[in-house]
């Protein structure tokens, strides 16, 4: 086991990528000085096999405890050495090698214990390797893109989908689940040979786990609790309404490769839906990774309304045309990331050792919550 010290390096590449990730991203919208070209096509492997794939990589081999699985997040991490040294290739074969070593984690998972949330995070990982594989074979990124959708999405749904599992859960509520996961995968696997109608079955597959969780996760129940455990549901069901814009401008859109309305649809879902996820679970991951106490504060609701007021200013610039608003929108995304972490940061050295946290664990209690309602 590696100990919590030894992953912060890790993290620290991860959060390098994140922001030269967002200086792209600013760069691509005209929001910052124009990076060279093939530079601002860094955006999108930075921030999801980069930034993500180091977190979600980490995660795994974490809860794993065999060392060969910690080949993930280093992989994923050189990805973003070798990117920002202008090697483009070699990172995306990192980033190929780095979703491999998880798939193998999770397959190991699904062989120990047979269930439909294991064999669902199969399935996203594999997303990302196919993504990963598309990139690594010298096609453009925006080719890649649906893959990665389906592989954050899926995994996401999934990991809800085991926090509720000591639910009742008829067959038909677990079929929608199953059918809404393969429209992600088929819609990016289909995307390859008629983007239009890939990216509208995707974007289906979003609005339908937009609807489940709406209807079937813990969070509408644990809203009504206190302090973290709100704050963590509120997150969840304001990232659950980007997911359903999200895939709402999929349906609309179909194949657009760049513009306003690519910006719109990718970004209701990679910074609506992903960053509400990270916002609200950062306080169970944080602690899990690197063993210190986060302690919860009201003022964490500062990010999370910064994020959605910017990010619904940005899709009104998409939509709208007018660059102006579309780049304001963007900084403050940027700006919001930035409070996320500083706040998180300043809980981390107020946490006291030893201290009880004043509530349990998001997923402990919904688990709680899941075991009451069952």
């Amino acid at each position: 086991m590696i100990p919590p010290r030894a992953r912060l390096p890790l993290l620290g590449l991860g959060a390098v990528g994140l922001w030269w990730g967002i200086w792209l991203g600013l760069s691509r919208m005209g929001a910052v000085p124009a990076s060279a070209p093939r530079a601002v096509a860094d955006h999108g492997p930075l921030m999801v096999s980069g930034f993500l794939g180091t977190v979600i990589a980490l995660e795994r081999a974490v809860a794993s405890g065999r060392a060969w699985a910690y080949l993930g997040p280093l992989a994923c991490a050189a990805s973003i050495v070798l990117e920002l040294s202008g090697n483009s290739a070699a990172s995306a074969w990192a980033q190929l090698g780095g979703s491999a070593v998880v798939v193998a984690v999770l397959i190991g998972v699904l062989a120990r214990e047979a269930a439909l949330h294991h064999a669902a995070l199969v399935a996203a990982a594999t997303c990302w390797l196919g993504g990963n594989a598309v990139l690594a074979a010298g096609r453009p990124v925006f080719q890649a893109v649906p893959f990665w959708l389906a592989f954050l999405v899926g995994t996401i749904c999934a990991e809800r989908l085991e926090l509720t599992r000591l639910l009742p859960r008829t067959k038909g509520v677990r079929a929608a689940f199953v059918v809404a996961g393969a429209a992600l995968a088929v819609g990016a696997a289909g995307s390859l040979a008629d983007r239009d109608a890939g990216l509208r079955l995707l974007g289906a597959g979003q609005l339908a786990f937009a609807a489940w969780l709406w209807r079937y996760d813990l969070a509408l129940r644990t809203v009504r609790e206190a302090g973290q455990t709100r704050f963590i549901a509120v997150c969840l069901l304001s990232g659950y309404v980007w997911l359903g814009i999200g895939g709402a401008l999929a349906l609309v859109f179909g194949h657009p490769v760049a513009g306003p309305a690519y910006d719109a649809l990718l970004h209701a879902t990679l910074v609506g839906f992903v960053f509400s996820m990270i916002f609200g679970h950062a306080l169970v991951i944080v602690p899990a990774l690197l063993g210190v106490r986060v302690g919860f504060s009201r003022r964490f609701y500062v990010h999370l309304a910064l994020l959605h007021v910017s990010l619904a200013l940005r899709l009104a610039g998409d939509l709208g045309s007018a660059g102006p608003l579309r780049a304001a929108g963007g900084w403050l995304n940027a700006l919001a990331i930035a409070v996320f972490m500083l706040s998180t940061a300043a809980a981390v050295r107020r946490a006291a050792p030893g201290a009880r946290p004043a509530s349990p664990p998001a997923p402990r209690r919904e688990r709680t919550a899941a075991a009451r309602a069952g």
